[in-house]
């Protein structure tokens, strides 16, 4: 996923490296801080590919500063990578978040849909964080109040991205019928 974001940031505007370090601790820093251990690694990968382009400035007060852009092969793989999640960005809470923080650089309704789609059926299933030979526990069958707690809170959050999937994709179904021309 931290391939992902740096991409994502980057197809943006160029940026320092500091700076996209900040974006992306903004995004999921909270949850899970970037180190310059990882961060710097993942963008000497993305160079190495092709994806990213480093130039060397001068600074303005302090030594010089790396710039860091995207190149056409690197707007081409986060398109791709859009269009097509693994299944894990599609259910894991934090990598969907990340996911859907650049869906919206997809130029095409119909592929943004396409994704939204495959959230809404992994959320349409029937699931639990815990389960009674088989079948998933519902909050008013856990007796113990902190997981009682963890299911209603997951119901809640799930109830409300089910209702902004909906709407969004009738949305998108709309532009996307309007591009084809069948609207």
């Amino acid at each position: 996923m931290l391939e992902l974001t740096i991409l994502g940031f980057l197809y943006e505007r160029p940026l320092h490296g500091y700076e996209l370090k900040e974006r992306i601790q903004g995004l999921s820093g909270h949850v899970r801080p970037v180190s310059d251990g990882a961060l710097y690694p993942a963008i000497t990968r993305l160079v190495k590919n092709g994806l990213v382009d480093s130039r060397t400035e001068p600074g303005s007060a302090a030594a010089p500063r790396r710039t860091l852009s995207l190149t056409a092969a690197g707007r081409a793989e986060l398109l791709s990578r859009l269009r097509s999640p693994k299944d894990v960005e599609i259910t894991d809470g934090q990598r969907w978040f990340t996911l859907l923080a650049f869906l919206g650089l997809l130029p095409d309704p119909a592929d943004q849909a396409a994704v939204l789609r495959r959230r809404q059926a992994f959320l349409l299933a029937p699931a639990s964080f815990f389960y009674d030979e088989g079948t998933p526990v519902r909050a008013e069958q856990e007796p113990d109040p902190f997981r009682r707690g963890m299911l209603r809170i997951a119901r809640a959050t799930g109830t409300e991205e089910k209702a902004w999937l909906a709407e969004t994709l009738a949305e998108l179904d709309l532009k996307a019928a309007g591009a084809s021309g069948t609207a």
